[in-house]
C-alpha cells in the first residue's frame, strides 16, 4: 500500500507585543532614521508586526504553536516521532532549536532537527517531514516554522528593519493511506548569497563580521517573482494539476507586491490569495504556517482545499508545496 501524509492540525503564536508602523516610525526617529506609515504601507502592505521580549527564544514561540498544532490534530505530544523546525534565528548556536523544543514539549527519543532555508524553510521542512513520513521513519511528525528576526535587524536601515517581524507557526504531518501531500518542488541557487543574508558568526568568543540583515531588495524582488512562478508550476506539472486547480495560494509574506506579481502570473485573483503580511510583517520560516494556522482558525481554508504553498529566501532559496488539506 502506498504511503502518503497529510496535515491533521494547525498552530501558530505571535509575542504579545504588536508594534504599529506609526510606533516604529517614532522609535526610528529617535534613532536619525526617517519613515513614516504611508512609506511602509505603500511599499509592502505592512501595517504592523509582533516583537519577541529580549529574553524570548525562537523554541519559546515554537512551543504554544506546537501544543496548538497538536491539540487541533487530536494526539498528544507523547505521539510526536519527528521534530523538524525551520529557523534562521536559533536560540543557541547548538544544539538545534528542535532538540530544545522537544525538551519543552516533555518528550524523548524522537528525531529532531533544524531546518535552515530561511524564509523557504517550512516549505523545505514539510517536504523532508513528508519525505521521512513516505519512506516509513516516521508517522506523526511536528513541523514548525518559528523566528525572532527583530534581534537581526538594522534600525539605522529602514528599507529592512521596517520589513520583519517574529512569531511561529506549525503543523502536525501524518501518515495517511489518502495524498495530502500531493508534490513539492525545491530549489537554491548559491551564487546570489549576497543579495540577501547576515553576514557575520561567532568565532573566540567573538562576533566575525556583521550580525544585521542586509539586503539588495530590487535583486530579490527581480529573482523572487520569477522563481516563485517556476517552482509553482512545476509543483503543479508533477501533481497533475494546473492553477484553477488551486483554491488558496498561500505564499511566503514578505511583500504584498511579491505576492500580487506571482499571483498575476499563475493568473489567480487576490481574493485566493491568503494574505497576512499586513498585520505580521515577514516574519521568515514562520510566515507560512502563520498564515495558514490563521486561515484555518478564520474558515477561509476547509478540509479538501487544495493548497499551493510557497516560499522564496536568502541562499538563494526557494520551493514550492501542493497539498490538499
Amino acid at each position: 500500500m502506498t504511503r502518503y501524509s497529510r496535515i491533521s492540525g494547525t498552530g501558530s503564536y505571535l509575542p504579545p507585543r504588536r508594534v504599529t508602523n506609526a510606533e516604529l516610525a517614532a522609535d526610528l526617529a529617535s534613532r536619525g532614521v526617517e519613515t513614516s506609515d504611508q512609506w511602509i504601507v505603500e511599499r509592502t502592505g505592512i501595517h504592523a508586526r509582533h516583537f519577541a521580549a529580549p529574553d524570548v527564544t525562537s523554541s519559546d514561540l515554537a512551543l504554544p504553536a506546537a501544543r496548538q498544532a497538536i491539540e487541533a490534530a487530536g494526539i498528544q505530544a507523547g505521539d510526536i516521532d519527528l521534530i523538524v523546525l525551520a529557523t534562521s534565528t536559533p536560540d543557541m548556536v547548538f544544539p538545534s532549536a528542535a532538540c530544545i523544543l522537544q525538551s519543552k514539549l516533555g518528550i524523548a527519543g524522537c528525531p529532531a532537527f533544524d531546518v535552515q532555508a530561511v524564509c523557504s524553510g517550512f516549505v523545505y521542512a514539510l517536504t523532508v517531514a513528508d519525505a521521512m513520513i513516505r519512506t516509513g521513519a516516521a508517522r506523526k511528525a511536528l513541523v514548525v516554522g518559528a523566528e525572532v528576526f527583530s534581534r537581526i535587524l538594522d534600525f539605522s536601515d529602514r528599507t529592512t528593519c521596517v520589513l520583519f517581524g517574529d512569531g511561529a507557526g506549525a503543523v502536525v504531518l501524518e501518515a495517511s493511506d489518502t495524498p495530502g501531500i500531493l508534490a513539492s518542488d525545491l530549489h537554491a541557487d548559491g551564487r546570489h548569497v549576497g543579495i540577501l543574508c547576515v553576514p557575520g558568526t561567532v568565532s573566540g568568543g567573538r562576533v566575525l563580521g556583521d550580525p544585521l540583515l542586509k539586503m539588495d531588495g530590487q535583486a530579490v524582488f527581480k529573482l523572487a517573482v520569477g522563481v516563485l512562478e517556476d517552482a509553482a508550476r512545476a509543483t503543479l506539472a508533477k501533481a497533475g494539476k494546473s492553477a484553477a486547480d488551486i483554491d488558496w495560494l498561500i505564499p511566503h509574506q514578505a511583500n504584498i507586491r511579491i505576492m500580487q506579481g506571482t499571483a498575476r502570473r499563475l493568473k489567480l485573483p487576490m481574493d485566493k490569495v491568503i494574505v497576512t503580511v499586513n498585520e505580521h510583517g515577514n516574519t521568515s520560516a514562520a510566515s507560512i504556517p502563520l498564515a495558514l494556522d490563521a486561515s484555518v482558525r478564520s474558515g477561509k481554508v476547509k478540509k479538501g482545499d487544495t493548497l499551493m504553498l510557497e516560499g522564496v529566501g536568502g541562499g538563494f532559496t526557494w520551493g514550492a508545496v501542493l497539498l490538499d488539506f
